[in-house]
C-alpha cells in the first residue's frame, strides 16, 4: 500500500457518541473528505444529509466490504466498545485501508499509572500493541493523546466548576499543571492526521489547545464572572479512594473521579503535562496555542 498525499475518502465509527460529535462536524466543514458514517443495523441516530451512512452487522466480513475503496477509519467508540476495535483493525486490513486512527482522545494512555487509575483504558493499550504488531500488512496508524475536553468539561461541570452556582472543586492546592484540548481543536486535529499521513503514520501524537492548572482556571472564571466563587478543598487520595469504593459498588459515577485523576492528580507518572512531559504534536498539526480566558470567556457565554 501506498500512503496518498493525503486521505480522501473516510470512515467515522461512533460518529453518535460524544467524540464522533466533535468529530464529525470538523470533517464536514473542512469539506476535504468524502465521509462515510458507519453504524449498527439497530442504530436509529441521523446525521446530516450530506454523509452517507451504513448500518452493518458489525462482523470482519461486513466491516471489510463496507471499508473496501476507503483510506482511512476513524474509530470514536465509547469504553465498552474499546477491545472490540481489533475487528476493525482486521477488517481494515482485509479491505487494504491506510490509516487506522483508534479511539483515544483523552488521558495519556501510555502513562502505567493512568491505566491502573482508570483499568477501562487497559483495552486502548492493548489496541495500540495491536496496530504497532500489524503495521507489516501495511496499515498504518495515529493515535491521539488531547487530555481532558477544556470547553467540554467546563461547560456541564465535569471538570468540577458549576458555572451557574459559581463553585468550585479544587483538588489539593489545585496547582498541578495539566494539558487540555477545547472541542474544536480536537476535530481539528482528526482532520490534520488525515492530511499530514507522512508525518503522522505510527505515532501516537500529544496535541493540547493549552496547559494550565485548576487554580488558573478558577481565576479567570472570578475574573470574567465578577463574583467570587465558594471552593471545596478535596485531596487526591480521597478522591481516588472514592472513585474505587463507588465502582467497586456499581456505581460508575466513580469513575470520572479516577479520570480527574489523570488530569490534575498529585500522583508520580500520570504525564498529564504534556510540554513538559511529553512532545508535543501541535506543529506538525498546525494546531494554534490556544488561550485559557477567551476559552472561559467562549463557555460563559455559552451560558
Amino acid at each position: 500500500m501506498s500512503t496518498a498525499v493525503q486521505f480522501k475518502k473516510v470512515v467515522l465509527i461512533g460518529a453518535s457518541g460524544n467524540l464522533g460529535a466533535i468529530i464529525l462536524p470538523r470533517l464536514l466543514k473542512s469539506k476535504a473528505f468524502e465521509v462515510t458514517v458507519l453504524t449498527r443495523t439497530s442504530s436509529a441516530a441521523s446525521f446530516p444529509a450530506d454523509v452517507s451512512v451504513v448500518k452493518t452487522s458489525y462482523s470482519e466480513d461486513d466491516l471489510a466490504e463496507v471499508f473496501r475503496g476507503q483510506d482511512a477509519i476513524i474509530s470514536a467508540v465509547g469504553a465498552n466498545s474499546f477491545q472490540e476495535q481489533k475487528v476493525f483493525i482486521d477488517a481494515a486490513i482485509k479491505a487494504g485501508v491506510q490509516r487506522f486512527l483508534p479511539s483515544e482522545l483523552s488521558s495519556n494512555t501510555l502513562s502505567d499509572v493512568v491505566r491502573e487509575l482508570v483499568p477501562v483504558f487497559e483495552p486502548k493499550k492493548a489496541i495500540l500493541d495491536y496496530l504497532r504488531e500489524k503495521e507489516n500488512t501495511g496499515l498504518t496508524w495515529t493515535g491521539l493523546s488531547t487530555g481532558p475536553l477544556l470547553d467540554w468539561g467546563l461547560s456541564n461541570g465535569f471538570l468540577g466548576y458549576d458555572i451557574a452556582n459559581k463553585k468550585a472543586v479544587i483538588w489539593d492546592d489545585g496547582k498541578i499543571s495539566f494539558s487540555a484540548t477545547n472541542q474544536a481543536d480536537v476535530g481539528n486535529a482528526v482532520v490534520s492526521v488525515l492530511m499530514h499521513p507522512i508525518e503522522t503514520a505510527n505515532q501516537y501524537l500529544y496535541v493540547a489547545s493549552l496547559t494550565t492548572c485548576q487554580k488558573a482556571i478558577l481565576d479567570s472564571l472570578e475574573v470574567q464572572t465578577g463574583e467570587k466563587w465558594t471552593v471545596e478543598h478535596v485531596k487526591t487520595e480521597e478522591q481516588i479512594a472514592l472513585g474505587r469504593k463507588l465502582v467497586s459498588e456499581g456505581d460508575f459515577t466513580g469513575m470520572f473521579a479516577l479520570v480527574r485523576a489523570t488530569a490534575w492528580g498529585t500522583i508520580p507518572g500520570i504525564r498529564s503535562n504534556y510540554v513538559v512531559e511529553e512532545k508535543l504534536a501541535n506543529a506538525i498539526l498546525e494546531l494554534p496555542e490556544g488561550d485559557l480566558d477567551e476559552t472561559v470567556r467562549n463557555v460563559l457565554r455559552s451560558h
